[in-house]
């Protein structure tokens, strides 16, 4: 069998290496552990742009190019260029039919002049009553004419981008196909009301009239919306004008429509359009500040082009709840930032959608959660901080190198000693006597005399296992002063550290406010402090208390990350009872858990983040009663305490 090898068409390469978000996923990170919630944070992600990404785009950038060019449109021109120029036309009209008109003395030249000075003023209203007049001047009839085909080509090209070109030329084949198409879209959306429309039908309408749409839409649905803008931005342009141009530039296109022989097919054509696309702003105004007369197509190009804008502009804010970059119309992007900017925001979307195919952001319910594995990251992340501002001499950990046959292989060995009880390390020990010169060579035996110098045992270590507790302050006061993203880091990079370096060790993490209650790994992340009244560290050292209780062999570690004195306590009935200043039953039953603490051989560390009087009275008393340490850092340095009084605790254990 032959077997030929190429390159993968069948969709993504299935051997390439998974997409890199962990980047993404720290960039994040920074903003989560100082508080952020994930949704908060992941926005600002995608409004930054990834550094390094290829010199991506963020959606920041994008919205300042998409206001330059809303900015750039307003300024373009004004809205009534088409009628000033058919004004200008019809007053040339008007003067060449008088110069041609004076020098005749006859009545009905006098006549004529008497029915142009009673004109009306109002544009459209003059072309109409001139529509039967039969003028005497060849140049004057030529400049009508003139004036008529641009209307027509102007309020046609308003409706359809492409025919403005089309019918630059007067040419009755031309008008007469274009009644025909427009008879023909009726129909086709006529079938697609009642459900007979097929896309056959489509392919053939566009092979016949492919020419009159520069657009080259695939199919009804694309049509229909390329159509339907340019309608409401026709009527935007209505309603941006004042009434008396409105009235004439309205009254100018019922009069072109009527005179092409278009205006029932147009009305069919517009209550359908409406129908099926009734979002669109079909008469919000607009203002332009140029100076610059615009035709009337050129007018309604730059008003869809503004709607686009608009509506891009709230699709890339990304303000409104649920928002998703999938909400972004990259078609819309092409229009109006071009193809790069497509690519940066497939980019975007990219980082967005393997955030949540990779296990990182979990979607429920339009709220952008944590998943574990993300918050394992985070972690990390938060204890490779408290680790670079510790030296590197301080970190350790607490293995015992001399311990029992019970511990764990380290790979080396040592030479024996008495009393060692460690496992003999064959090997090693065989070398040794190989190169001490035991060898004794029998009748077809050899063997290998060994002495007391030669063996070595392997080496073993014993991890002890402690049993973790770090209570963490969730009060309102934590928020405050500032101090609840620093309490938030701590416990994720303790629990990081135990995780990875002591994993034999039983950690919990306790939070308190008016109740205390155990914080599980995937919820400290998105974890926010307690909008309530009361520190309950009474309930606090209860939960702890228990937890020690459950792990009796292992050693005890207790750390508490507060603001505040205790506040609150926990009633018989397991109601919380908060009173302020501290009632003397709140401080009695806490002291009384912290002795129990203390019969329990647990070391009570206090980390305080406010120099309050009081507080420092009662940690004061707590390190009296316990014999425990009290630290006041600073919010930027918590972790880096916590961590390094844990690892010394380990190490002198």
């Amino acid at each position: 069998m032959a077997f030929r090898y190429g390159e993968y068409h069948d969709g993504p390469d299935p051997l390439a290496p998974p997409y890199d978000v962990r980047a993404a996923l720290d960039e994040m990170g920074d903003a989560i552990l100082s508080g952020s919630t994930p949704v908060h944070a992941l926005r600002d992600l995608l409004k930054r742009g990834l550094p390094g990404a290829q010199d991506r785009r963020g959606l920041d950038d994008m919205l300042k190019e998409v206001r330059r060019r809303r900015r750039d449109l307003r300024e373009r021109g004004r809205l009534d260029g088409t009628l000033e120029r058919a004004r200008a036309l019809l007053d040339k009209a008007i003067g060449q039919e008088r110069a041609e008109l004076f020098p005749d003395p006859s009545d009905d030249a006098r006549l004529r002049e008497a029915g142009l000075d009673a004109l009306p003023d109002d544009t459209a209203s003059a072309i109409q009553e001139l529509s039967t007049y039969e003028w005497r001047s060849a140049a004057a009839r030529q400049t009508y004419d003139e004036l008529r085909d641009l209307l027509r080509r102007e309020v046609l090209d308003s409706q359809f981008r492409g025919l403005r070109d089309a019918l630059a030329n007067p040419d009755p084949a031309a008008m007469e196909r274009v009644r025909q198409m427009m008879a023909d879209l009726n129909d086709m959306l006529d079938r697609d009301a009642r459900g007979l429309h097929t896309q056959e039908d489509f392919d053939a309408f566009m092979e016949k009239y492919g020419d009159l749409f520069p657009e080259r839409p695939r199919n009804l649905e694309e049509l229909v919306d390329i159509l339907a803008r340019r309608a409401a931005a026709t009527q935007r342009m209505l309603a941006s004008m004042t009434p008396r141009q409105r009235e004439e530039l309205a009254g100018l296109i019922n009069q072109t429509l009527e005179q092409a022989g278009l205006s029932d097919e147009m009305r069919r054509l517009g209550e359908a359009l409406y129908a099926r696309r009734p979002d669109l702003a079909w008469n919000a105004p607009e203002r332009m500040t140029g100076d610059e007369p615009l035709s009337m197509g050129d007018a309604v190009t730059a008003l869809e082009e503004l709607a686009d804008l608009t509506q891009l502009e709230t699709a890339l804010r990304q303000d409104y709840p649920g928002a998703r970059l999938d909400d972004v119309d990259e078609a819309a992007v092409r229009r109006a930032l071009g193809r790069s900017a497509v690519d940066d925001l497939e980019a975007l979307k990219r980082i967005e959608r393997e955030l949540e195919e990779q296990g990182y952001l979990l979607r429920r319910r339009g709220k952008l959660e944590l998943t574990p594995k993300a918050v394992r990251r985070l972690g990390e992340t938060a204890l490779r901080r408290v680790f670079s501002s510790l030296d590197a001499g301080r970190r350790g950990d607490h293995d015992q190198h001399d311990a029992g046959s019970a511990g764990e292989l380290t790979g080396s060995s040592r030479p024996w000693r008495f009393g060692d009880e460690q496992p003999i390390d064959v090997v090693r020990t065989l070398v040794n006597g190989v190169r001490s010169g035991g060898v004794t060579v029998g009748e077809q035996r050899t063997g290998v005399r060994l002495s007391v110098d030669d063996f070595e045992v392997a080496e073993t270590e014993r991890r002890s296992a402690a049993a973790v507790c770090l209570l963490v302050d969730l009060s309102y006061s934590m928020a405050l002063r500032g101090t609840w993203a620093a309490a938030k880091q701590t416990a994720l990079a303790l629990q990081a550290l135990v995780a990875s370096k002591f994993p034999q060790d039983a950690v919990q993490i306790v939070g308190f406010s008016n109740y205390a209650r155990v914080l599980q790994p995937d919820e400290l992340a998105g974890l926010d402090w307690d909008m309530v009244q009361g520190t309950n560290l009474h309930h606090a050292l209860l939960i702890a208390g228990r937890h020690l209780d459950r792990h009796p062999d292992f050693e005890p570690v207790v750390l508490v990350v507060t603001d505040g004195e205790p506040t609150a306590h926990l009633l018989r009935d397991g109601r919380s009872a908060f009173e302020w200043p501290p009632s003397p039953e709140t401080l009695e039953l806490t002291l009384a858990e912290v002795d129990k603490m203390t019969r329990r051989r647990a070391t009570l560390n206090v980390f305080m983040l406010a120099a309050d009087d009081r507080l420092k009275e009662f940690v004061d008393e707590v390190a009296r009663r316990n014999g425990g340490r009290v630290f006041s850092p600073s919010a930027d340095r918590l972790g880096e305490y916590v961590v390094s009084d844990f690892l010394r605790l380990r190490r002198s254990r």
